[in-house]
């Protein structure tokens, strides 16, 4: 009788828990990854031209020529 499909995941990464845990934590760990860099970048479109990263240039101009 042939395994089941089901039975792949128990064979290869659940069999032991230290090798699940470790499982569960690294694919956690890249998640937040992901999501964190994706939020940032929609962050960043959706407020372009109005965060300080965007308009220091003009202000640090300004503040280079009053001092002269």
């Amino acid at each position: 009788m042939s395994p089941l499909p089901t039975d792949s995941p128990e064979k290869g990464l659940i069999r032991r828990n230290a090798v699940y845990l470790t499982t569960i934590f690294a694919g956690a760990f890249a998640f937040e990854i992901a999501y964190d860099t994706g939020s940032n970048k929609i962050w960043d479109a959706m407020n372009r031209g109005r965060q300080w990263k965007d308009i220091k240039q003009r202000y640090m101009v300004a503040a280079e020529e009053d001092d002269e």
